[in-house]
């Protein structure tokens, strides 16, 4: 089996779509460790020898409709087209027209019924490996978002987290019956502070010296959390306002 077969119906591939590439690129460098290397289909972040995400300007359609600086994560899906038709039919909304990408893949970005934006990316699009390690989808619906992310792409819950009345509960998934969790959806959204988005995790090795450089450099760091594992967590926002966060394992956090 193909990589990119092997990584249907889950987040393949991420994109910082940003108001400034050139901060946004030397911050991650900084940040995360990531390598940049321009493309003819535009900037990508690497690590090693393989590319991990894109870098890319926020398109200026996007901004005139308020849209901040943000990561835009790619499903891997066979039926570009067919999926599509299945967000939109339930409330999503189709952002912009479906686009034919360096490579050859196909690509369409919607606002699912609930608010969040994601990318729908056909087989024949380049995949990230490793570099996100948690995918938590912050929503207005928990249980409605749930349904049809699950209906749509397979996806298994794994655990429920009580997280207290303001929250609620913490649903953890896996992308099949066989693997481990990889994400949670939480209705966070119903919050006045909060925004429905998707947001991904980076592996960093010592996550304070991360933090420090992420003050350094102007971005916003919420308080560190540790996790039941040891392992610990921070959700960050880049000087661009793009949101992210940070893990390290337990063994160098």
């Amino acid at each position: 089996m193909s990589e990119a077969m092997a990584t249907m119906n889950r987040f393949c591939w991420y994109e910082l779509r940003t108001t400034d590439t050139g901060a946004a690129q030397a911050f991650y460098a900084d940040v995360v460790g990531f390598q940049i290397r321009d493309t003819p289909g535009g900037s990508l972040f690497f690590r090693g020898d393989r590319p991990v995400a894109g870098c890319s300007p926020l398109p200026e359609r996007a901004a005139a409709r308020g849209a901040p600086a943000h990561w835009l994560g790619h499903i891997g899906v066979r039926d570009v087209e067919g999926l599509s038709r299945r967000i939109l039919a339930q409330g999503g909304e189709q952002l912009g027209p479906t686009r034919t990408l360096e490579g050859g893949a196909t690509r369409m970005i919607l606002r699912d019924p609930f608010g969040s934006v994601l990318a729908l990316v056909s087989p024949n699009h380049e995949v990230s490996t490793g570099v996100v390690v948690w995918h938590d989808l912050n929503t207005r619906d928990q249980a409605h978002a749930w349904a049809l992310y699950s209906d749509l792409f397979g996806w298994k819950a794994t655990e429920t987290v009580d997280l207290g009345p303001e929250l609620g509960t913490y649903a953890k998934f896996a992308w099949d019956e066989t693997g481990a969790s990889v994400g949670g959806i939480v209705g966070s959204a119903r919050l006045p502070h909060v925004h429905p988005h998707w947001l991904f995790y980076f592996h960093v090795e010592d996550l304070d010296e991360a933090l420090a450089k992420v003050r350094s450099r102007g971005g916003k760091v919420l308080a560190p959390r540790q996790l039941p594992s040891g392992d610990r967590v921070a959700v960050c926002d880049d000087p661009q306002g793009a949101a992210f966060a940070l893990h390290a394992s337990a063994m160098r956090a």
